[in-house]
Order: C-alpha cells, then structure tokens, then sequence
C-alpha cells in the first residue's frame, strides 16, 4: 500500500478506548497502544492551537480537486480537508487506528470487512457522514471519474451491502491480506453536497466550488494558480479524538506558489514562508546561510526517519523504439558518473540506490533462493539471466579508469544492439543517428544532466536536456509524451495494489497511470500477484525482492540516489514534540509543531 502508507494486516486486534471506540489493527497482533490510545507518541499534551502557517509549493494549480486525473491541485488539500475511514500510526511500521470508522470488522475469511461509523463523525458543512457516503465514495474511486492510480488500488474490492445506519460492508473479489487496510484507506465524501454541485469541484455558478470534507480544515480563499488559504475549523468533530490529538494546531495555513526550487529559497531567506523542505544539495551546503542563519531567527536542521526510499532514476519510455532494447537501456546506465555527481554536485551527501526499495528490508540482496527463487523459476525463460546469478548492483565509477571501463562495455552493448558509430555519431544500420530528450521539470537537475549528456556523447549519443512548465510536465507525463525523465517511485514498507499502477501490463497503456516506463511482462505481472496476495510476511518479503530483481534487470531506469534524513529549514517560531516518528514526511512531521506562544 503507497497512499496511507506502512500499513499491512494479517493478524487483527481490536480495542476500544473509553472517548472514541479507537480501533487497532496491526500486522502481528500487537499494537504499540493496544493498551487505549489517549494521543500518538509524537504528538504532546502541550500543544496550544492558534497562529498562522505559510508554506510554499512549486508551479501551479488549475483545481480544487485532487482525486481527477486534469489538471493540478493545491497542496495540502487532500491531507488537509479530507479524511479516511483510519489512519496509520507514524510510529508503527504496520499499524491504522480508527477515524471515521470506530470499529472494523473482518470477515473470518477475509473476504470482506464491515465498518461502524463514528456517530460524532461531521463533514464541514454540518452534516453528518453516513454510510451513503462511504457507499458513494467506494464507487467513485471506482468510476472513470478519479484518477486511474484509484482504479488500480482499490480494484479488488468488488462492491458493498448497507447492513444498517451506521454500518457497511465491504466485499472483495478474493482473499488479500491487506485489502481490509486498502478498504479503510477510502477518502469519504459527501454524497449530497457533490450532487448539487458535481465531482469535477465547479459549482453551479461557473465558479470553483469550495470542497467539503470531514477533516480538519476548510478552504476559505483560492486565488487559482497563486495560492490557497485553510482556515482549521472550529467545530471539527475529532478535535478531542486520540488519532488527532496534539495535532493541526495553526489556525491558518496558507500556500504559496512559485516559479522554481531556487526562487522559492530566496524568499524563505527573506521571510516570505515560514518552513521549507531542502531537496537540493548545493542549496543545503552553501545557500543555507547568513545573518539570519547566525542570529537563529532561522533554524537548519537535519531530521532522520526510517521511509523506505524506493528508487528515484532517469526512466526510458520503452514505447519509444529507441529504448526497447535492454542492452541499450544498461548501456545508457554505464554513461552516469554517480560519484563524481555526489562529490562535485551534492558534497557527498547521498547514497546511490541499490534497489526498488532501497532502505528496506524489502530491497533484493546476494542471489535468489529459497521462496525468492521459487517464485521466479516459473519464469526463468523469460527473465534475463542475472535476475538468477547476480547479486543487484551498480557500475562502479571511483576513478577515471572505472569510468573508461563502463564506456567501453557500454559501446559493445550498443554494437550487440546494432548501433555503430560513424563520423563520430552513433547510428542504426539505416544510418539513423541516436538522439534523445530528457525532460526536465526542475532547473537544478541542469547541471546534473550535463555531466550525464557529456559522457553519452562520448558514445556519439545526441541527447538534450530542457526544463518545462509544472503544469505542461504533468501532463506529458499523464500521456507517457516524453523519451527519457527523472522520476522517483516512493515505496511504503507494506508495497500492494499500488504496483500494479507501477508496473504491470494493465497500466502500460492507461493514461494517467504510473507505469512511465511502459512496462508489459507476464513475469512482472506474476511477482506482483505474488506481493498483491502473500498471506504471511515471508510471502510479502519473497514477492518483494523477486520483483526487485526483474525490474532491476530489465534497466528501466538508471538508479539515481536517496537521503535517509529530511533537510528542513524554518522560522524559530515553533514547539515541537519531544519525540520523532519514525515514518514520516516534512508535512505529517509539521502538523505535529505549533507556534511558540
């Protein structure tokens, strides 16, 4: 599972807590508040509400919806005013606690899974939320509607049967180990208010309408395209309940926007926001000082957390012809210098991944064997041979040697493919020169591919780089427009449904789907079942590095690099709590702070 993430469930516990019936589900039947949860460990009993937060993001947004595939919606929306029916515990790897819904029953075969509501739950507007509403929620995430990811995700839950007022059930196509935690993941809407005023978040009038949720804020000011502002509402109903406690403390968040990453820094510097997450290396070892920085009005400070890193890399769309070949997509991996990237660019600050789940217990290591291998035997005739009998790994480039070495390997797969070069430019044997566009959506990554399109034009590779608007970028991206791009595929330490948008045949050819790289194999598609319905953590583990394996060997993407700690940089307004998550990213973090009175 990817959306509410670290979650997983084979063994269920239940408990009620004296306020709000809080339900418990854990991976091994243990819970960390299986005791009664009165607040998260990461969150404090100290908090005091009140204040204004400014936050900043990157581009632009054309909706106030973020479930539809056109278009772009404003940050902090879906987490902000819209709710699930549980949520996970940022300190438990495979653990949800109860929100919506204050108690949740699964079925003895696991078929199905039954939720109770709230009786306390509200949406903003007042009215309650009803089991018609998580009823019509279900079957818009099915509809053509949402987003296709939605489709994909929730697929295997076939329908449900209203069994009274306050219950409903769940029914699902075949036993899955998870899917009882997918199923409580439904963000829950109001049927009524959508009715009168459409999905698509257009009122009646022409204008954008303001959504309605259950959750802790509504939208009070949208000035399309420049910012958004969420008021935290007053008479929230889960003010004073155990999942939200210590939490959602500022009165006003507003979100503004601009142009790029090096912009936005400057007017944080300037005091224009008031807390940035630092992505990009050069800014965090030289840009991140001053008079500012000294005096301590602004604070610079690095957060560990345990996220699973999954993998970021430079993806070929092997739609396009030029990139079908997998000695082609390996040879263009042997032309990225990654540690002359990391010590000239980054001050050897990152780590290059190692895996599709890189950070993980998740992630493939030696060879396969055991349930790993017995789950890739079926397929061994149409796997390449290194899936079997070597150990996942990248080209080493310490010295220029290694360096030289990688080149020469990778013009004798170009050969192996039928490329040559003449007069200096690599050609096919109808003389077609091999040449290329990387796209880009963030400036900073300019001075990353230039070393990169150096290298390759040492193999007389024509390739170009450019920089495109935000919003024009997502959707080339929806329509798989593009040859080569930077892209990053974050992983939860629970990976399910999720990989199907990924990876699988099914979402090749689906628009909007996250399977970039145009991925069709039956062997793919068959270790993602094996993930999608293990039914122990063993399965789950031997699912997982068997299809680290076949992705990593069919070189569709050319491993990039992660960091295991948040660089983050803000104001000296803040309290925070006295513990960190261990699960978490700079928002969830952020949600747990409130300003020093």
């Amino acid at each position: 599972m990817i959306f509410r993430t670290f979650l997983s469930l084979f063994f269920i516990c239940l408990f009620l807590s004296e306020a709000f019936g809080t339900m418990g589900i854990s991976l091994d039947g243990t819970l960390k508040y299986e005791k009664g949860l009165s607040r998260f460990s990461y969150t404090s009993p100290n908090t005091v509400k009140g204040g204004r937060l400014v936050l900043h993001d990157i581009g632009s947004f054309d909706k106030i919806n973020p479930f539809t595939l056109k278009g772009s919606s404003p940050y902090g929306l879906e987490d902000l005013v819209f709710e699930p029916l549980a949520v996970s515990s940022l300190d438990e790897p495979f653990s949800q606690y109860g929100l919506l819904a204050e108690d949740i029953e699964v079925a003895a075969d696991k078929k199905s899974v039954t939720f109770t509501l709230n009786t306390e739950a509200k949406f903003s507007d007042g009215s309650p939320v009803t089991v018609e509403d998580v009823a019509y929620s279900l079957e818009l995430m099915k509809s053509n509607q949402v987003h296709p990811q939605f489709n994909f995700y929730y697929e295997d839950i076939k329908g449900y049967d209203l069994l009274g007022e306050r219950k409903i059930r769940f029914n699902f196509k075949q036993p899955n180990r998870e899917l009882h935690m997918i199923a409580s993941q439904i963000n829950v809407f109001p049927k009524k208010f959508h009715s009168q005023n459409g999905f698509e978040g257009i009122s009646n009038q022409g204008g954008p309408a303001v959504p309605v949720g259950s959750g802790p804020y509504v939208v009070t000011d949208i000035n399309i395209g420049k910012s958004i502002t969420y008021k935290r509402n007053p008479h929230y109903w889960a003010k004073d309940h155990p999942v939200r406690k210590g939490m959602y403390n500022f009165d006003e968040i507003v979100i503004k926007y601009y142009k790029d990453q090096i912009v936005a820094l400057e007017a944080f510097k300037a005091g224009e926001f008031d807390f940035i997450s630092v992505n990009i290396a050069k800014q965090w070892a030289r840009d991140m000082e001053g008079k500012k920085f000294d005096d301590g009005t602004l604070v610079k400070k690095t957060f560990p957390h345990f996220n699973n890193a999954g993998l970021q890399g430079f993806l070929m769309n092997t739609r396009r012809e030029l990139f079908q070949d997998p000695k082609v997509r390996q040879a263009l991996g042997l032309a990225l210098d990654f540690e002359w990237i990391n010590r000239s660019l980054f001050h050897d600050q990152y780590t290059r991944n190692n895996s599709f789940f890189s950070n993980s217990y998740l992630a493939a290591k030696g060879i396969p064997k055991g349930l790993e291998l017995e789950y890739l035997e079926p397929y061994r005739e149409s796997l390449p041979e290194e899936v079997f009998t070597k150990p996942l790994s990248t080209p080493v480039t310490s010295g220029h040697q290694d360096v030289r070495n990688n080149l020469l390997e990778a013009r004798r797969l170009l050969e192996e493919a039928g490329w040559v070069i003449k007069d200096g430019v690599l050609r096919d044997q109808n003389g077609k020169p091999f040449s290329f566009d990387i796209l880009l959506v963030l400036p900073t990554f300019e001075r990353v591919m230039a070393g990169y399109v150096k290298n390759l034009k040492k193999l007389g590779i024509q390739a170009t780089y450019r920089t495109i608007d935000p919003t024009l970028y997502v959707e080339r991206l929806k329509t798989f427009d593009f040859d080569m791009i930077v892209i990053s595929y974050g992983q939860s330490q629970s990976p399910g449904n999720e990989q199907r948008n990924y990876w699988h045949s099914s979402s090749a050819d689906k628009i909007g789907s996250a399977n970039y790289a145009g991925i069709r194999s039956l062997a793919i598609d068959g270790l993602i079942d094996r993930i999608i319905y293990a039914e122990t953590k063993e399965e789950l583990i031997a699912g997982s590095k068997a299809l680290d394996r076949a992705l990593w060997y069919g070189y569709y993407l050319i491993p990039n690099w992660y960091l295991a700690v948040h660089r983050l940089s803000y104001k000296n307004k803040f309290a925070t709590p006295e513990s960190l998550p261990l699960y978490y990213s700079p928002f969830q973090l952020l949600m747990t702070w409130w300003i020093e009175q």
